[in-house]
């Protein structure tokens, strides 16, 4: 499993040697532990649909699906992607489970979640690659700011000395920002569920609800982080990747039954958004696809709001300026977009964590009936891409606690603070 943590979080350099590997050795693929290799490719039968309808929600990791739909690469794979620019994460959910999207650009827990019943009704549900890993944060408000709070320490000294209620936005109950948010707090010593007030807000109103006071801090993706410091209504306190290194983020989710019946189409829409995601990952294409997604029918932000923290230039509006090794990806040789069934177990442990679960669910069990390694597969091997060996890896978030996979209730139960 070391080897494994080594080969998903290493260098552009290693990624392309590991492609290599893969490229001139398929049936030595076995032999090359943690590593990746190219795929057998599947048949080459034609989509059952040629126009398929992606929802999105206008954040920077959409890109993608933009990108696939706008630069053709979907054409190449004999689909059109017609992107549906949705209001709320809760407007996917129902419009993924009636039928008036295909698929969607969707937060990870959430199709989890839809899955289990754990945000309405139950269905059936499907991850079909992972989109980006990294690129979210944490916004706290500009008051907080005022009343010295600069990081994670100084907001648990004010929470404890000035007793209120703290207000704190997410996207989604059993979505990633919920669950960056929650972990960041508690890694502070601030219960989530007892000590602050949580509420949900679509991320394009994020900043808006900042600026009339309605909170005191929010997790999202971006450009709404940096969107807050360019207003001066806010300051980032930490980013996901801070929490935990080259995390899932958004992925391509869709319902069970739409897979069964359109199992052709599928894989030419993971082949299509591969195509994408490896042409947003090129540094030379950073400033184009940054210009394209700003445009209103998409992101509807200022260019370089989006693109400084797109390409890793970071600031935290106290002053600090980094240049962020672990920005948001797309692709990184491939290595971004393989659904690894412990990145779905992982939500699962913060859903038991969080009360949203209320007993242990089989948590291998679950994520082998969403994640789909195998239509993966052969999707990339259509897209030239490779895969990893194993549906597992390994992962030091920001406590120092170790996720693997391995023991999935203990993990979820080994909090101090949690439900």
């Amino acid at each position: 499993m070391a080897r494994q943590q080594l080969m998903v979080t290493s260098s552009k350099t290693d990624g392309r040697r590991d492609f290599l590997k893969g490229a001139l050795g398929v049936l030595g693929a076995a032999l090359i532990p943690g590593g990746f290799a190219l795929p057998a490719q599947a048949g080459s039968n034609a989509p059952e649909k040629t126009e398929v309808r992606v929802g999105f929600i206008p954040l920077t990791d959409c890109a993608s699906v933009i990108v696939a739909a706008k630069m053709g690469f979907d054409k190449k794979y004999g689909i059109t992607i017609v992107p549906s620019k949705e209001a709320s994460w809760a407007a996917v959910r129902d419009k993924l489970v009636n039928g008036e999207l295909d698929a969607s650009h969707a937060l990870y827990g959430m199709i989890y979640g839809v899955h289990l019943g754990l945000t309405g009704p139950k269905k059936d549900m499907a991850v079909l690659m992972t989109l980006n890993q990294n690129g979210q944060g944490i916004t706290l408000s500009r008051q907080l700011k005022d009343k010295g709070v600069t990081n994670g320490p100084t907001l648990a000294r004010l929470v404890k000395a000035e007793p209120r209620e703290y207000t704190f936005a997410q996207t989604f109950p059993t979505g990633t920002h919920a669950m960056w948010l929650y972990y960041w707090l508690a890694a502070q010593g601030i219960d989530p569920l007892r000590d602050v007030k949580t509420i949900v807000v679509p991320p394009p109103q994020m900043v808006a609800n900042m600026r009339v006071d309605n909170m005191d801090g929010y997790c999202v993706g971006e450009p709404w982080n940096a969107r807050a410091i360019a207003d001066n209504i806010g300051f980032s306190v930490a980013t996901s990747q801070q929490i935990w290194p080259d995390h899932p983020e958004k992925v391509l989710g869709t319902t069970g039954e739409w897979v069964k019946q359109n199992p052709a189409t599928a894989r030419a829409l993971i082949a299509a958004l591969l195509e994408a995601s490896r042409y947003i990952d090129d540094p030379k294409n950073h400033a184009s696809v940054a210009r394209l997604i700003a445009e209103k029918g998409f992101v509807n932000a200022p260019e370089t709001v989006i693109a400084g923290r797109f390409s890793g230039a970071y600031e935290d509006g106290l002053g600090r300026k980094w240049q962020d090794a672990r920005a948001m990806k797309f692709f990184d040789g491939g290595k971004v977009n393989y659904p690894y069934l412990s990145d779905g177990m992982w939500f699962l442990t913060q859903h038991k964590r969080w009360g949203l679960l209320k007993s242990d669910p089989d948590y291998l069990g679950v994520a082998r009936q969403i994640n789909q390694g195998a239509l993966y597969k052969q999707a990339a091997a259509m897209a030239r891409v490779p895969v990893p060996v194993s549906d597992m890896r390994s992962s030091k978030l920001m406590d120092g606690r170790v996720w693997d996979g391995k023991n999935p209730a203990a993990y979820a139960s080994s909090f101090p603070i949690k439900a």
